[in-house]
């Protein structure tokens, strides 16, 4: 068995500094091992037994992330280590090996025991340990807590938006409820009076029997094209002696009636015209008003569709799923965030297959980068979402016309912590959980463009299973 010399062990840089007692105890306790071109140096997941450092050769550092192989790095460097790099810690974590090592060219690997490595660390650099340990834990505790107020926020900015959309439907619903029921009464009391004007039972059943025929037009009309038709309808209308003629003129144009339909009704009521106009006047609101509640209504189901398909409430949690809609349903939640100044574009690729993902996690990225987008576009600007197919991943951008991101901050973005929003207003973790979300538990990858006026998120997702199946 083979070691290293305190003189060779000097010459790499992880150990340029330390004293000869140190060199020599290293080069008493460790070992050095040759791995062939292909081998594994050590393997992620299994226990953590050694720290490994470069002599000389070429090494890989990769990660398995939901059954793809991510390549981190890799390096020619002597010195260059990785393994048991948390011995220090000892039984306060799990001590397994948190990437695959492997050998690209022939290496020679310097390997010191875990446990050795780890009491060395705590008894040369105690002061160094301890800061290391609490940064280990601070920052995973810290993760932890901002992760989960990360989420609260965004549950939070997503509920507003919820409840403010669903004010508006609601309101009007109510109102149009409210003004049903006088407007029932009203055609109730009109009817009655027609009756009571002796028109017989001939009479009332063609007049009844209009009602399914004069229906709202769908068609829309300019203002001066309805102002046209109020003056048309109320002339004719006075001509044939209804004394309320302007009075009835606008809500009967509004349901859609003009001469052709009011000639109808003349024919149907005979000498009883003006009663009958005011009848049909109460009868045409009705029908406008259940149009009104009826489409409140569809609004009201619409975002609470909306709603289910952002939570992914009542599905499975990973399943194949739209993209559209996934995208869809987040900017209906962000509606409220959008300002009237911010133009919204979609390019969806309608050739883009279902993809297998966690459709609720994956809504909490495209939070994320959306809002992101609009803070900073500060309320005016162009969104664009675009979906496309890039070889084997479905690829989704998410671009905005705001400042852009300085060039220097670009490689910084996805630390966890790193924020440019003033202090208070962002935690840092909003692109990290992004990162996490589409990396880790996607198997896929984030990638940005900016400049002034023009940036771009692009989110790439594996079109299939990390099983290679469909």
């Amino acid at each position: 068995m083979t070691t290293a010399t305190p003189e060779e062990l000097r010459e790499l840089f992880l150990f340029e500094d330390l004293d000869d007692e140190k060199l020599a105890w290293l080069s008493e306790h460790g070992t050095v091992e040759a791995v062939p071109a292909g081998g594994v140096i050590c393997a992620q997941g299994d226990a953590a037994e050694f720290l490994y450092v470069l002599l000389d050769g070429e090494m890989a550092m990769s990660t398995n992330v939901r059954g793809h192989v991510v390549e981190v790095t890799r390096t020619d460097r002597p010195g260059t280590y990785g393994g048991a790099v948390q011995a220090y810690l000892g039984d306060k974590i799990e001590q397994i090996y948190q990437h695959t090592l492997r050998a690209v060219r022939d290496c020679r690997m310097f390997v010191l025991p875990a446990r050795k490595f780890g009491k060395s660390v705590l008894k040369w650099f105690p002061m160094a340990a301890h800061l290391l340990e609490g940064i280990f834990f601070g920052m995973t505790n810290n993760r932890r807590v901002v992760d989960q107020r990360e989420r609260l926020t965004a549950l939070g900015t997503i509920t507003a938006g919820l409840t403010h959309e669903l004010n508006n439907p609601a309101a009007a619903a109510a109102r149009a409820s409210t003004e049903l029921g006088e407007r029932l009464i009203g055609a109730q009391k009109s009817l009655a009076d027609l009756a009571a004007q002796g028109v017989d039972c001939t009479h009332l059943s063609a007049l009844v029997a209009l009602r399914p025929d004069l229906r709202p037009q769908a068609a829309r009309r300019s203002p001066l094209e309805v102002s046209d038709a109020e003056d048309e309808l109320g002339d004719w209308m006075e001509a044939h002696g209804v004394d309320d003629a302007w009075d009835l003129a606008p809500g009967l144009v509004a349901a859609g009636i003009g001469i052709e339909q009011a000639e109808e009704v003349a024919t149907a009521a005979g000498e009883h015209l003006p009663g009958a106009m005011r009848w049909l006047t109460e009868v045409m609101e009705v029908a406008q008003l259940q149009a009104e509640i009826s489409e409140a209504m569809g609004r009201i189901t619409a975002l609470l569709d909306s709603a289910r398909q952002y939570s992914q409430l009542d599905r499975a949690a990973h399943q194949r799923a739209d993209l559209h809609e996934l995208l869809d349903s987040t900017l209906t939640m962000l509606k409220r965030k959008i300002g009237q100044d911010v133009v919204v574009k979609t390019d969806y690729d309608p050739g883009l297959p279902p993809v297998p993902v966690y459709a609720a996690e994956l809504n909490q990225v495209w939070t994320n980068l959306i809002v992101n987008a609009l803070y900073a576009m500060d309320g005016s600007g162009t969104l664009t979402i675009r979906t496309a197919r890039e070889n084997d991943h479905a690829l989704v951008e998410i671009a905005d016309t705001g400042t852009g991101i300085p060039e220097e901050n670009l490689g910084r973005i996805f630390t966890p912590f790193f924020t440019t929003k003033p202090v208070g207003q962002g935690t840092g973790l909003g692109l990290d959980i992004s990162w996490r979300i589409v990396a880790d538990r996607h198997g896929g990858d984030i990638r940005v463009e900016s400049l002034p006026g023009d940036t771009r998120f692009q989110v790439l997702l594996p079109l299939t299973e990390p099983n290679g199946g469909d």
